[in-house]
């Protein structure tokens, strides 16, 4: 039986030299790797105590969605900034170049929530960083961050220091 790295294609020299990138399309494209994606994320959340699953837009959604409809849970995106058409909250995080903004509607989270946040990758944290601070400045409580793939020579850890991190596979390189 194959395990959920095996579904992971490597690009060697991408976007530029030294760099491997991590394809998490190929996981997509095979059934029995989505399926063991969704798996093991749904083993990472289970018996945990939580209301909500959050995701940013897009691998965020594909890969939390599921779980949260798994778990009967309520599923929250968070958007890049001016996709959501009712009352948002804002927050600015850093790019390699520059900073970027994400959104979440203003209701989204109800004081008390305990959150969960699903995403595809943790490279150096930035974007979980800001999904943190929109949801607790809407008064909940992530319980749990959960990636299917993590870049550790990026130490995007350091950022969510004091949090549950669990990542189904771990790269040790960048």
């Amino acid at each position: 039986m194959k395990k959920l790295e095996d579904y992971v294609t490597s690009i060697p020299d991408f976007p530029e030299p030294g760099i491997i990138f991590r394809d998490v399309t190929s996981i997509l494209q095979d059934p029995e790797g989505l399926h063991l994606a969704i798996a093991d994320l749904c083993a990472m959340v289970k018996g945990l105590d939580y209301d909500v699953v959050v995701g940013p837009e897009s691998r965020g959604f594909i890969f939390g969605m599921p779980v949260a409809y798994i778990e009967h849970k309520s599923f929250i995106p968070v958007r890049k900034k001016g996709k959501l058409p009712r009352e948002t909250i804002t927050e600015t995080y850093d790019l390699e170049y520059g900073s970027a903004e994400i959104e979440m509607h203003k209701d989204a989270i109800r004081p008390g929530d305990k959150v969960v946040i699903i995403d595809d990758l943790i490279a150096t944290g930035g974007t979980t960083e800001a999904i943190i601070r929109l949801v607790e400045r809407l008064g909940g409580q992530v319980v749990k961050i959960c990636f299917i793939m993590e870049l550790a020579g990026l130490n995007g850890r350091d950022k969510l220091a004091g949090y549950e991190v669990e990542s189904a596979i771990v790269y040790e390189g960048k």
